[in-house]
C-alpha cells in the first residue's frame, strides 16, 4: 500500500502526540484520511477530476466521517478511544452549515485519530483502521 510508505517515509521526528490539542490532530489527521480517500478513488475510477472531487465528498463530509467511526468504533483500543473521545469533545470555533453538530463531533474524534495514529508512528494500525472505515 502506497499511503503507508509515504507515511513511513516522511522523515518526520517522532513526538509525543499527546501534547497536541485535538484540533490540530483532527487537522492533520483530516489531511491524512484525504491522502487515502483520494488514493483509493484514483485506483478505483479512471474518470475526471470533478467526478473523483464528487466522489471524495461522500467519504469526507462529516456525515460520512461519523457513520465510519462507528463502523470501526467496536475495533478500538481503550486508548484509541481516549483520543477519539478527546477529539469529539474538543471546542471547535466553527461549525459547518450542512453537517448536524453531533456528526460533526463524531468527525472531529475520528480526524483526531487519525492524526494521532500518525504522529505517534503507528502506520500499520492506521492503514488497518482506515481502511475498515472505507470498506
Amino acid at each position: 500500500m502506497i499511503e503507508k510508505e509515504l507515511l513511513e517515509k516522511n522523515n518526520i521526528n517522532k513526538v509525543n502526540a499527546k501534547l497536541y490539542s485535538p484540533v490540530t490532530l483532527a487537522y492533520l489527521g483530516d489531511a491524512i484520511y484525504e491522502m487515502f480517500v483520494r488514493t483509493k478513488l484514483v485506483r478505483e475510477h479512471n474518470v475526471q477530476v470533478n467526478k473523483l472531487q464528487r466522489l471524495s465528498i461522500q467519504y469526507v463530509k462529516a456525515s460520512a466521517q461519523a457513520q465510519q467511526y462507528r463502523k470501526i468504533e467496536k475495533y478500538l483500543t481503550e486508548e484509541e478511544r481516549k483520543v477519539a473521545k478527546r477529539g469529539k469533545n474538543a471546542k471547535v470555533n466553527t461549525m459547518p452549515k450542512n453537517a448536524a453538530p453531533v456528526d460533526y463531533m463524531i468527525a472531529t474524534g475520528f480526524e483526531t485519530l487519525i492524526g494521532w495514529l500518525y504522529l505517534e508512528e503507528k502506520i500499520d494500525r492506521l492503514a488497518e483502521i482506515v481502511d475498515k472505515a472505507m470498506n
